[in-house]
């Protein structure tokens, strides 16, 4: 099996990440990581990284001028890797439009919430006061507008009458962690790709799984 090579950008502890990992150890798993970079050069994620033996880099964005500058010293370590996917996992900089150009269709991020609902931060604040009773995550490939771009993958999770921002988020991201390599199979594998604003399956089974319900505690 010929496994696509990942690069995964980081700004911290790197749960998500690990994740990712976990799951390409599977001799069956259709992706590879290859390198792991941080704009942060304090990231605990680079340290898991580094343990699993994994090349991990930091790129200290406060070093450059602009942030095609600080992009451009990280475009050039993902090409050097020989990446060809990336996975955006709590990385907290916001992309220019031509490294997104540059990578589109190329690059996905995870976003807890079930977009398009509740884009940006404080998502699980904003789901509790607006009383729904279902949130949950997505993956999406990147556009340069924040949290938007043609969904892969979402995970429901129901919210509970006494959660709290702190709770809801505890299970989100627990879901996020089975979401996120669940998506990247599917990409890695040629079973769904981008077209255009829409993602498209290979087979119904593949889009039928593209939707699922994690279990409440």
């Amino acid at each position: 099996m010929t496994k696509k090579r990942v690069g995964i950008l980081i700004s911290g502890r790197g749960s998500n990440m690990a994740a990712l990992i976990e799951a390409c150890r599977a001799p069956d798993y259709p992706a590879e990581i290859v390198v792991v970079i941080s704009n942060s050069p304090d990231a605990a994620g680079l340290e898991t990284a580094r343990a699993e033996g994994i090349l991990a880099v930091a790129i200290d964005h406060k070093a450059y001028p602009t942030r095609g500058d600080f992009e451009a010293v990280m475009h050039r370590a993902l090409v050097n890797a020989g990446v060809e996917l990336i996975c955006n996992a709590g990385f907290m900089r916001l992309l220019t439009t031509d490294f997104v150009e540059v990578w589109r269709n190329r690059q996905l991020n995870i976003h807890p919430s079930l977009l398009p609902a509740f884009r940006g931060l404080h998502t699980h604040e904003r789901a509790l006061e607006a009383g729904v009773r279902i949130t949950g995550c997505t993956v999406h490939f990147v556009r340069f507008e924040m949290d938007e771009g043609p969904i892969v993958a979402q995970a429901a999770v129901p919210v509970l009458p006494d959660d709290t921002a702190e709770t809801l988020g505890q299970r989100v991201l627990a879901t996020e962690h089975k979401l996120y390599p669940h998506a990247l199979r599917l990409i890695a594998s040629g079973e769904a790709w981008a077209d255009g604003d829409a993602v498209r399956f290979r087979s119904p089974e593949g889009k039928s799984g593209a939707l699922f319900s994690a279990a409440s505690p």
